[in-house]
């Protein structure tokens, strides 16, 4: 599946000031393809995550269109946007995302209960296993380390094997080690044709990136690698 946006753009209203809106997202036309790491980097407040939430289906631009292959996202009802989002594109948050009360496996298997399969269920023991938290399985999430926490939330979303996955900044609370493990994990997941988008302040992104882009002040600009 490609995840394509056409001169999509953020823009807010001010209640006082000279202007009265400004650009969160200038006009930008991108897209995300089978196979592939995009990274976006930039400052914090740039609008690289204003620009992650549009393509998640979580925030509708002011102007332009994102489609899923032929599929218009912001012209669903909310009802099937929602399951387009769970069964297409896998998102990892920046903020924290799991529930407290749950251990680690059920954190992670959340999704499936409602759209899930059996094999999504054995991907999760692989993935626990590969980020180094299987012998957290049966630990709350309360209990866990921020870095933990944010394997746990990467390991959800890849069981799910989603066609596009947006991760935003996905290594914030992680070691160098740990850092360059799940970077090897989005690999292999683009490996296996999903399409990726990291958001990232990390400078070691940029290796494994297929294409690379720079935010300043909402505008986009092309990186060479």
């Amino acid at each position: 599946m490609v995840l394509k946006a056409e001169q999509i753009s953020k823009r807010y209203f001010r209640k006082t000031g000279g202007a009265n809106y400004f650009y969160a997202v200038k006009p930008v036309s991108m897209a995300l393809e089978p196979g592939t790491i995009t990274v976006l980097c930039g400052r914090s407040g740039s609008g690289k995550t204003t620009l992650l939430h549009m393509f998640a289906g979580l925030l509708s631009p002011t102007e332009g269109k994102i489609r899923l292959d032929d599929t218009e996202l912001y012209s669903l009802p909310d009802r099937d946007l929602s399951k387009l989002r769970n069964r297409s594109i896998g998102v990892v948050p920046q903020s924290r995302s799991v529930l407290d009360t749950l251990t680690v496996m059920e954190n992670i298997l959340l999704p499936t209960t409602i759209y899930g399969t059996a094999e999504q269920q054995n991907l999760a023991e692989e993935w626990i296993e590969t980020l180094n938290i299987h012998h957290l399985k049966d630990v709350r999430a309360a209990e866990l380390s921020g870095g933990e926490l944010r394997r746990t939330a990467i390991a959800r979303t890849l069981c799910m094997q989603p066609p596009v996955i947006l991760a935003d900044e996905p290594t914030g609370d992680l070691d160098d080690e740990n850092t360059e493990l799940v970077f090897r994990c989005f690999r292999k997941a683009a490996e296996e044709n999903a399409a990726i988008l990291i958001v990232s302040h990390e400078a070691d992104a940029l290796k494994i990136a297929d294409c690379a882009y720079r935010m300043d002040n909402g505008e986009m600009t092309a990186l060479t690698l």
